[in-house]
This record gives C-alpha cells, sequence and structure tokens, in this order.
C-alpha cells in the first residue's frame, strides 16, 4: 500500500518484495523434494543408489556427464546475474541473507521484540537485561528447531523424504545421516546467530569475486552524491549534519539523518561509494526513499548503476554485448542439457564378447551348427521390477539367419542391479563363403522389456564371427 506526501509517491517497498520472494523460495524449497512423477524428483542427487533425477527424469551414475552442464547453467546465472545486477543473488535468494532475515526480523524483532524496530540494524539488544538473556535463549531454540529443519531440507535433495525418515528410524546402520543433520543445523545455528553477517564479508568468496565483475552499467545500491553532497571529506572525515554538508556544497540535500545506514544489515555507509560488503538488499533505498518522500523529494539512494547516477553519462544499458553474452550462453548450455537429456535410455546394457572367437559342431542332418558367446551386463534403472528380453538384427539379407538361443525365455531385472547374462548367437546357415579368413559380421542387439518395447529399450552394435571355409569343411 502506498502513501502520497507533497506530490511524491512512496511505492512498496523494496524489503517488502523481497519478503515475497522469501515466502516463495521457501515453500519452492520445502515442497519440491515431495513432488514426484512416477518416483522420480525434480532434482535428486542419490549417492546411496547412484542415482541422478533432473526435471523428474532419472539417470544413472553413468550418465553423470549431464552434471557439468547443470553446474556451468549454475554459475554463469549467477555470474550473469552479478553483471547485471550486482550482489542481487546475495540480498535476494541466498540462504544466508533469508535465515538471517528470519532469524533478526522474524523472530528477535516481530514474535520477541528483543530488537525495537527492523529499520535499526546497528543496535544490539541490551544483553544485561536478564528479560533480554531469557528471550535470546528463547530466539536460538526457535532458531535451532528450523536449522533442523533446514538441515533436512538440504538433505532431502540427496536422500529423498520416501528414505529420509526410515533411515533416521535406523540409527544403526545410518548414523552419517543422523550426524549430517545435526552437524548441518549447528553450522546454522552458529552462523546466523553469531557469526551473522561477517559471513558474507569475511568468510563468502563471491563478495571477492564480484569486484571482477562489475562494469559501469552494472545496477546496485548507489548514493547520488551530485545531489546529496560528499558526506565524507578527503581525509574519510564524516559530517553528521546537513549543516556540515552544506558549508562546502550549498546543494546538498542530504538531511544526514543516517536511516540508511542504520538500516544496513552489514553495516556499511552507502554514502561512502562501492563497498563489498553491499549485498543489494535495497533497504538502504527504502530508507532514503521513506525520509526524501516525506520531503516531496526523490529518494538520494537508487538502484541504478554508476554510468548513470556517478559518471552521469545516460540511461543504464541493460541488454549490452556482455549480458547477451551470457544469455546466449545459458540458451546453448541448456539446449544441449535438453538434448543430452532427452537421449537418455532408460535402461543400461553393455556387451562383452567371450575370448573364443566361435565354436562349431556336427548336426546331424550335415550343416555346421556356429555358435557365437558374449556377456551382457544389463540394469534396470526403472522403479520397479521388469521382464526383459533380447533379440539379434543381422545385416540385410541375413534375417532370420541369426538366432538367439540362450536366454532362451524372458527373464527378471530387479531395480538398481546389474544382471549378466551369457548370450548365445547361433547360425546353421553358411553365411559368407571365404577360404581365407574369418568374417566378422555386424549385428545389432535390441534389448527390450516386456510390455514396454517402445520406451524401455535400447540397440547396441555387435559383431557375429563366422568362420572361414576350411574351419567348416574340418568340422564335417
Amino acid at each position: 500500500m502506498s502513501e502520497e506526501t507533497k506530490g511524491i509517491e512512496i511505492p512498496t517497498t523494496w524489503r517488502i518484495k523481497r519478503y515475497y520472494l522469501y515466502a516463495l523460495v521457501t515453500i519452492i524449497a520445502l515442497v519440491l523434494p515431495w513432488i514426484t512423477i512416477e518416483g522420480n524428483h525434480f532434482f535428486l542427487l542419490s549417492f546411496d543408489k547412484l542415482k541422478l533425477h533432473l526435471a523428474f527424469i532419472q539417470f544413472d551414475m553413468q550418465e553423470l556427464y549431464l552434471m557439468p552442464f547443470l553446474l556451468m547453467l549454475m554459475f554463469l546465472g549467477i555470474f550473469g546475474m552479478t553483471v547485471m545486477g550486482g550482489r542481487v543473488f546475495c540480498g535476494w535468494v541466498c540462504p544466508q541473507t533469508v535465515f538471517r532475515v528470519i532469524y533478526r526480523d522474524l523472530i528477535e524483532t516481530k514474535i520477541l521484540g528483543l530488537r525495537s524496530r527492523i529499520k535499526n540494524k546497528q543496535k544490539d539488544p541490551d544483553m544485561s537485561k536478564m528479560e533480554n538473556k531469557v528471550k535470546k535463549v528463547i530466539a536460538i531454540l526457535m532458531w535451532t528447531v528450523l536449522s533442523l529443519v533446514a538441515a533436512a531440507d538440504f538433505l532431502w535433495f540427496f536422500v529423498p523424504p520416501e528414505d529420509f525418515f526410515a533411515y533416521l528410524a535406523d540409527f544403526n546402520n545410518h548414523w552419517t545421516l543422523f550426524g549430517s543433520v545435526i552437524g548441518i543445523a549447528a553450522f546454522l545455528i552458529y552462523d546466523i546467530v553469531f557469526l551473522k553477517e561477517n559471513f558474507c564479508i569475511y568468510v563468502c568468496p563471491y563478495s571477492r569475486v564480484q569486484s571482477v565483475l562489475y562494469d559501469e552499467h552494472t545496477v546496485m545500491a548507489l548514493y547520488d552524491m551530485h545531489r546529496g553532497g560528499n558526506i565524507y571529506d578527503g581525509h574519510d572525515k564524516k559530517f553528521t549534519s546537513q549543516k556540515d554538508i552544506q558549508v562546502e556544497e550549498p546543494h546538498a540535500e542530504c538531511t544526514a539523518c543516517e536511516s540508511c545506514v542504520t538500516v544496513c544489515p552489514t553495516h556499511i555507509d552507502i554514502r561512502q561509494g562501492l563497498q563489498l560488503e553491499c549485498i543489494n538488499c535495497l533497504e538502504c533505498v527504502d530508507a532514503c526513499t521513506t525520509v526524501m518522500g516525506k520531503l516531496g523529494k526523490e529518494s538520494l539512494v537508487t538502484w541504478s548503476s554508476d554510468y548513470e547516477i556517478v559518471d552521469q553519462k545516460g540511461k543504464t544499458k541493460y541488454f549490452r554485448p556482455k549480458i547477451l553474452a551470457y544469455i546466449g550462453l545459458l540458451v546453448g548450455i541448456a539446449i544441449i542439457l535438453g538434448v543430452m537429456g532427452s537421449t537418455k535410455e532408460h535402461m543400461l546394457l553393455n556387451i562383452n564378447k567371450e575370448t573364443r572367437l566361435y565354436s562349431t559342431k556336427l548336426l546331424p542332418d550335415g550343416k555346421v551348427r556356429v555358435d557365437n558367446a558374449y556377456e551382457f551386463l544389463l540394469q534396470n534403472t526403472q522403479n520397479e521390477k521388469m521382464k526383459f528380453y533380447f533379440e539379434v538384427i543381422p545385416p540385410k539379407g541375413m534375417e532370420g539367419k541369426i538366432k538367439i538361443i540362450k536366454p532362451s525365455t524372458e527373464f527378471t531385472a530387479v531395480p538398481g542391479i546389474k544382471k549378466k547374462k551369457v548370450v548365445v548367437l547361433r547360425t546353421t546357415e553358411v553365411l559368407v563363403d571365404d577360404a581365407r579368413k574369418d568374417t566378422i559380421i555386424p549385428i545389432t542387439i535390441r534389448a527390450y522389456a516386456l510390455g514396454h518395447e517402445e520406451k524401455i529399450v535400447v540397440f547396441r552394435n555387435s559383431t557375429f564371427v563366422f568362420p572361414k571355409a576350411d574351419i567348416l569343411k574340418a568340422a564335417k
């Protein structure tokens, strides 16, 4: 809801918009692991079952060639986001920021009243009072519960909920999972309650990387020194009143109220210019918008670029060549990932020929039987037990002359377990009459699941070795 003061409309604050996004991201993160289609998750990297689920499609670990493309999408997406909007990821999406807002703004301020108001993040609670000590303990206990939920939610992308709770109940065999939950929760408690925004400033490497990604059109929270005036002299001395500022710059509009300073979660003064501690949460923009709006003026702190605010060269260029290059790369990688994912095979099959090329035997009717033996290693990658069978596809002109003798009937394969089958191909026909050498005949093996022949089917190229003419004569 907006209000109008002296003709200046104060829009919905960025803080409220961030809260909406935080709520949406939280709901997605909590709900997504529970959604399955035919037993497949949107994203699941299961180490105990050696599976990758992506976009509700299940991949075996042999198909982890998709992971580098996922990592490239993630990093290029974050880098591209940084080039365009600075550390907007930190302020709007990063779990660290979301968790700090939940703990500081919701639990400590709104629920327990330990902090006086959300707009003053610089003043810590007075812990000399017993009442505040009790509230602090309650706040930590409340966050401990939420940390356990967050830890579980994180692990659900590696151990799905349907297995997670069963594993926790079987502590003796899955103590590692239990320890992981406790370890992650303990880290979150230390990080959010004690380390606070120091994680963003001193631990997270992203703040160091961002400076190399910025250019003059990168959008960030900026103080308009041309309008507001210089708050610091050349020796970093700070002017603490509007009168002091206007001594040097009579036109200066900054009131020195320091609302933009007290509201900053990383404890910086945005009026000093770009600082690596800034996470682009835009709380300072909200604070100045409110103060200057009451004076009938535009905010001195805006979400804009050096090109537009500092250098005053013109309007910010959002879709510049660098951004278009990132978009092109992201689209290209997404297409490659989609194409590779769409060619996924719904079963795995490796064919190895035995060391003996062939065996021969004279039949009562005078024909010579030629056998080739193979070792097939098959894995059912579905979520249910299925029956499988093979058929051989010989070259044109040899149809029906090479047959599978073993296995003679279909066989059952359970999910996730590799099954070894000895397969024998046989012919009683003279396929090739070559007196000089054995002939290698290219064949194709078609393996399929009974009842699912159209979907769960793979084709593998192999060879059938037919003996030279004198071997056939010797067999007779």
